[in-house]
């Protein structure tokens, strides 16, 4: 593996992680630091573990039969998957964005609101002014201001991603996850999408899935090349893109595996 260290400060530790399903073992021994505040794109062919390695940061992937974890997960330097690790704890610390918008049977207002509820937040006026910040933060608030009580389910695909963007940051996490977050959109949602995501890295810390070579070049400050389970090389996004050292990584680039 190709590794050029970076001198930014990590917030995601990752040693010898390797994940199974039943007998095959899907992630190889993975060890890298992910930077505190930057863009992070997982990048690889289809079937190479990207969403695998993503889902093992908050433990999705327990509940899924026949799935092992071996090795270490450090998050603020807490284990995750250590014995003392609290699930609920470590989720609500990062916010998910799926590939496809998954908004509550519920109003535009109730999606925002759910999650500070649960948390304890129950004054109206502060749950209405949690509501509205997180809205503009995503970027939605003046589409959706006089139609907060109507069912998220009515708005369009793009905005439904980034209501679900402003559901998860509403919880107060300090990461946020994307798994191909764009892939259902149509260019202008993937675009609005992707801005939301540059202009919150300056208070968070992301880690995107994207299987789109133009959009990590847009996006990420930070790369993480994967090939058949294995990190082949990671780095500063400048440095991988201008100048790949590993021949599988300038192959992907090039458009020469797939």
């Amino acid at each position: 593996m190709n590794n050029r260290h970076s001198n930014e400060k990590s917030h995601i530790s990752i040693r010898n992680l390797s994940v199974y399903y039943g007998r095959q073992q899907v992630l190889k021994d993975i060890s890298l630091d992910i930077p505190d505040r930057r863009i992070t794109a997982i990048i690889g062919p289809s079937g190479c573990g990207k969403t695998t390695l993503l889902k093992s940061l908050n433990r999705l992937l327990e509940g899924t039969e026949g799935v092992r974890v071996e090795g270490k997960i450090l998050v603020d330097d807490e284990d995750i998957y250590g014995p003392q690790a609290e699930v609920m704890h470590i989720r609500k610390k990062m916010g998910l964005l799926s590939q496809k918008p998954q908004v509550l049977p519920m109003s535009i207002y109730e999606n925002v609101a759910y999650g500070p509820k649960i948390h304890g937040l129950r004054g109206k006026k502060e749950l209405d002014r949690t509501v509205e910040h997180f809205l503009k933060v995503a970027g939605l608030w003046d589409e959706v201001k006089g139609r907060l009580n109507q069912p998220a389910s009515r708005l369009s695909v793009g905005q439904q991603q980034r209501l679900c963007l402003a559901r998860g940051l509403a919880v107060g996490p300090e990461i946020i996850l994307g798994d191909e977050p764009t892939s259902a959109l149509d260019p202008q949602s993937s675009q609005n999408v992707e801005r939301r995501l540059i202009e919150l890295k300056e208070e968070y810390t992301v880690v995107v899935v994207t299987h789109i070579l133009r959009q990590a070049r847009r996006i990420a400050d930070y790369i993480v090349f994967l090939y058949l389970g294995e990190v082949i090389e990671h780095g500063p996004a400048a440095e991988i893109f201008a100048n790949p050292v590993n021949p599988k990584t300038r192959a992907y680039l090039t458009g020469e595996i797939s």
